[in-house]
């Protein structure tokens, strides 16, 4: 049995896991995140938006792989724009495209993610197969990548994303190939890292969002257009407003009210 140290149990030392102010960062010469004010904590934050929105720059800077070029960002207590080391260990990330060695198998490819993130070597292989059970892929742990479908191989970048168990979990697009039954599954799974995680998807699935977040962020431009629970996004909009549900009219209605400003403002 491992010891577990003081460190390990020692409580967070701040209040919300993600915290900017008057962020700014760079997507080559587009300042894709434009003065954002944005606070996260424990929970899952659907992070909704429409094409060029900022969505993906805004997770690249959340991720340490992007730097602010203004204002502030602290993770998990941390600035980012300090040594990434130490928040890399407690974050777990999945871009929209992941790259792996295509020989790797899954259980491979997924430790060595986690001896990237500079897990315990004691610790990895149960925190391996912990994460490949997760998100159903047990029975092709030992396979390549490379014959994975989209669908598995979507899974197989979840399972590294979990596999040190992160303080804060970032998701790009995650749901993309995956059938409705796995995506079902899916929002079950970001139910349960919800409960001691911090936990934010970019997606363009709405209904995603309505039915797996605690907390929905709505940006456009770079900025933060709105925030507030899925109940209150779908009672945001009425029966004119584009959509096939309230939770899509609720986003489509917002997203209006947010150009009209603008417009006026202009």
């Amino acid at each position: 049995m491992r010891v577990v140290n003081a460190a390990e149990t020692a409580p967070t030392g701040y209040a919300e896991a993600v915290t900017a102010t008057g962020l700014k960062v760079r997507a080559g010469r587009r300042m894709a995140v434009d003065g954002l004010d944005l606070a996260l904590g424990t929970g899952v934050h659907g992070l909704l938006g429409p094409n060029g929105a900022g969505k993906t720059t805004l997770i690249r800077a959340l991720a340490t792989v992007l730097r602010p070029a203004e204002g502030s960002l602290d993770l998990l207590g941390l600035p980012a724009t300090g040594n990434p080391r130490e928040v890399r260990r407690k974050l777990g990330y999945l871009p929209q495209d992941f790259g792996f060695y295509p020989r790797f198998t899954v259980r491979e490819f997924v430790t060595y993610l986690a001896w990237l993130k500079e897990m315990s070597k004691v610790d990895i292989p149960a925190a391996v197969q912990r994460a490949i059970e997760k998100v159903g892929l047990a029975d092709r742990a030992d396979d390549r990548m490379k014959t994975l479908s989209g669908g598995m191989l979507r899974r197989a970048g979840i399972a590294q994303a979990i596999v040190n168990s992160p303080e804060l979990v970032l998701l790009d697009e995650p749901t993309v190939g995956l059938d409705p039954a796995q995506r079902v599954e899916f929002r079950g799974l970001l139910r349960e890292l919800g409960e001691h995680s911090c936990v934010v998807v970019s997606t363009h699935l709405v209904e995603d969002v309505a039915a797996a977040c605690t907390d929905v962020v709505l940006i456009a431009s770079g900025r933060l257009v709105w925030q507030g629970t899925p109940a209150a996004l779908a009672a945001a909009g009425g029966a004119d407003d584009v959509g096939d549900s309230p939770t899509e009219r609720g986003y489509s209605a917002l997203l209006a009210a947010h150009t009209d400003r603008r417009g006026a403002d202009w």
